[in-house]
């Protein structure tokens, strides 16, 4: 189901320019916003502008801009402190590593620099809205909005709502995913909500197919791929999140809702090993290049 699509903000703020954080920056900026990019240092800010211009470009290539790529690249802008975002920033989305703590310093931070008026958003994929919402001043204005990897061309949001979320601020979201173009699905806050929950489900027993040598990997994802229609199998899935991402959100998984949720030795062997997948070349699959980003996300 499509959004109503509503004007975005004049300016959004985006904290993290790693895979994700360009991604959803490329997007906004598409759709007419000003951004900003908050990253830690002049080389990762350089960094990050460069993966919003490579996207952009792509996005050229395949007629889906309704401008140049270098006119909506000149609308994205970087800065180097939270306390230096735009003040007037309609949005905030955080989209730092999965770590509670480090979003939650985003968040606080980014609560004392904006108007009382923004949204804040994050992007996480598992961890508690509720909890992060706890730590604000005005918990009603926040929200997760979960983009999935990569942005500028999946077609889902997935919108996470707290008991103290506001339902204007819900609607005002809903508005924006349209402005994307893209669709969504709006879920109460849950350990992993809805695709996540689901996808690790089906993650984790690929890996214990393959742990168990009921197959190979390629075999898995083909039989998903060609059997049930999925666009990609769950090993090459989870090398494109990360193995690392996937075992993070599979513990906290399993620590809030049970052991189906154990990751499997497997999974533990490759991750410790530096085998996390795209990122590193080599995961279930082996991967031809290695993306300059240490993020990647589900």
């Amino acid at each position: 189901m499509n959004a109503v699509p509503g004007p975005v903000p004049a300016t959004v703020s985006v904290v993290g320019g790693g895979r994700m954080g360009a991604g959803i920056a490329q997007v906004f900026a598409a759709a007419g916003a000003g951004v900003t990019i908050v990253e830690t240092d002049p080389v990762a800010a350089e960094a990050a502008l460069r993966r919003v211009g490579a996207g952009l470009r792509r996005a050229a290539e395949r007629d889906t801009l309704g401008e140049s790529a270098d006119r909506v690249l000149s609308r994205v802008s970087t800065v180097c402190a939270i306390a230096e975002l735009a003040a007037d920033s309609g949005l905030v989305v955080e989209a730092v590593p999965e770590f509670i703590s480090a979003k939650l310093d985003v968040l606080t931070a980014a609560e004392r620099v904006v108007a009382p008026t923004a949204v804040l958003a994050s992007n996480t994929s598992s961890l508690p809205i509720t909890e992060l919402a706890a730590a604000l001043q005005h918990p009603a204005r926040f929200i997760g909005m979960h983009f999935f990897n990569p942005v500028p061309v999946s077609d889902l949001v997935e919108l996470v709502r707290a008991p103290e979320t506001a339902e204007e601020v819900v609607h005002a979201a809903l508005g924006w995913v349209g402005a994307l173009g893209k669709s969504h699905v709006v879920v109460r806050d849950s350990p992993g909500f809805a695709t996540s929950r689901l996808g690790v489900t089906l993650g984790l027993e690929a890996v214990r197919m393959l742990e168990d040598g009921v197959a190979d990997a390629e075999s898995i994802d083909r039989a998903m791929e060609l059997g049930y229609r999925h666009p990609m199998g769950p090993l090459r899935s989870t090398d494109l999140v990360g193995l690392d991402v996937r075992l993070a959100i599979a513990e906290h998984l399993h620590a809030t809702l049970g052991p189906r949720f154990e990751p499997p030795q497997l999974l533990r062997d490759k991750v410790a090993a530096g085998d996390l997948g795209r990122k590193t070349g080599r995961g279930f699959h082996r991967w031809p290049t290695v993306p300059t980003s240490p993020e990647e996300k589900p």
